[in-house]
């Protein structure tokens, strides 16, 4: 793929159109600069933005082509990692760099992936559908029926915290940190700003503090849970402390935002369609396809980013090394050469595990599983008691590029 050619990387059909505003997101207005750029820019390169210069690449096929060539397209943390945030070369002040096994090339990445894998194997994942059950109908039976009450807080919050917290053996009591560490891990607009870099720092140290004393405690008295595998792997055993974090901060963010964003979508777009929420209420056995919808349809991440290793020609554009370059996952979920009716949720979509909401390729979602089983489960269970989910209120969005989420949706139960 590399080429000499020297291609005006700022030619562009239409003018660029950056789509990394937080505002476009938080007043949910993403929609129509996707559309135009699937339309005419599929592949566009961006000279100025918040974070910097990007090309972005907005449609299905070329995301696929570019998680296809890890060696071209680098997911590496020493290159700025995987968020369009991220700095090339020299950090942004106060920056913490922070490897992550999603943030690195083979070999490396390979060897601790396969580390932590076993852990969300199938026959892994089935064995906590019990446990994942029972707090799910204790969480659904906690909720009023008739008032209006925070979807976000009182659900979908606790019950993926309550997931993390299993996982790691965390304290119980002290589950709910892991939340405002995954808030703040995964909240890519705060590097913006030098006050808001000081608070995520503070809370990432104040989640290292707190994972290093369970390490401790692991190594001294293991068990199945996460920190365990890691202790047990020649590949992960001997990390450092910022690489310790970074995975934490990856499996938070990854088992957080990205599950509790999913079951948020369910209120809010089954109600959205109340003739597909009919078609689901009316047959129980379509909830696994109807899971992978609400994630299409949600797109829980927004975007992965690569940094370009070596100057290459990707479809006629010519990538400089260096270069950052924006997979937006949420708008290759949305194109309608891959997704007919792309906009709507169709709980019977016959191709709707094609999302790329979990990733492609090398960097696929190590957890894809958990999530499925966590929304399978709330769904089944909605199911059991009749339950149905009403939005009164239009929700508030996450402000930001990278979690594509909602941070209060306000709905009232009512039995169907």
């Amino acid at each position: 793929m590399a080429s000499s050619a020297t291609l005006d990387r700022t030619a562009s059909p239409i003018a660029p159109i950056d789509v990394s505003l937080a505002e476009i997101y938080a007043e949910d207005r993403w929609q129509q600069p996707f559309r135009t750029l699937r339309a005419e820019a599929p592949i566009q390169y961006v000279p100025d933005s918040s974070f910097g210069p990007y090309w972005s690449v907005s449609t299905y096929k070329p995301i696929i082509h570019i998680e296809s060539l890890p060696k071209i397209f680098s997911s590496s943390w020493e290159y700025g990692g995987i968020a369009i945030s991220g700095s090339v070369g020299e950090p942004i002040e106060n920056e913490i760099k922070m490897p992550m096994f999603i943030a690195m090339d083979p070999p490396q990445h390979t060897a601790q992936r396969r580390t932590v894998a076993p852990s969300f194997g199938p026959s892994e994942v089935a064995a906590m559908k019990a446990e994942v059950q029972a707090r799910t109908a204790e969480v659904l039976d906690s909720l009023p029926i008739g008032e209006p009450f925070d979807w976000v807080q009182r659900l979908s919050i606790e019950l993926t915290t309550g997931m993390l917290a299993t996982l790691f053996d965390f304290p119980w009591e002290e589950r709910h940190k892991l939340t405002y560490w995954s808030d703040m891990g995964g909240n890519v607009e705060l590097i913006k700003d030098p006050e808001n870099i000081a608070l995520r720092n503070a809370a990432l140290m104040e989640m290292g503090a707190a994972f290093g004393a369970l390490w401790q405690q692991k190594a001294v008295n293991p068990g199945k849970d996460l920190i365990s595998v890691m202790l047990r792997s020649d590949a992960m055993n001997h990390m450092s402390e910022q690489e310790f974090m970074g995975n934490l901060i990856l499996l938070i963010v990854g088992g957080n935002d990205t599950t509790r964003n999913s079951m948020s979508s369910f209120a809010y777009g089954l109600d959205q369609f109340p003739e597909e929420r009919a078609k689901l209420e009316a047959d129980p056995s379509l909830i696994p396809n109807a899971v992978q919808e609400l994630i299409r349809w949600q797109t829980p991440l927004s975007h992965m980013r690569r940094t370009v290793e070596e100057d290459t020609e990707f479809e006629g554009h010519h990538m400089k090394k260096g270069d950052k370059v924006v997979l937006w996952y949420l708008s290759a979920n949305r194109d309608e050469s891959v997704f007919k009716d792309a906009d709507r949720v169709i709980v019977d979509r016959e191709n709707a595990r094609r999302h790329l909401s979990f990733g492609y390729g090398i960097h696929r979602c190590v957890g894809a599983r958990v999530a499925e089983l966590q929304l399978c489960t709330l769904l089944e269970e909605m199911a059991k008691r009749r339950l149905r989910a009403n939005v009164v209120a239009e929700p508030e969005r996450v402000p930001a590029c990278f979690v594509h989420g909602y941070s209060k949706l306000m709905v009232e139960l009512t039995h169907y």
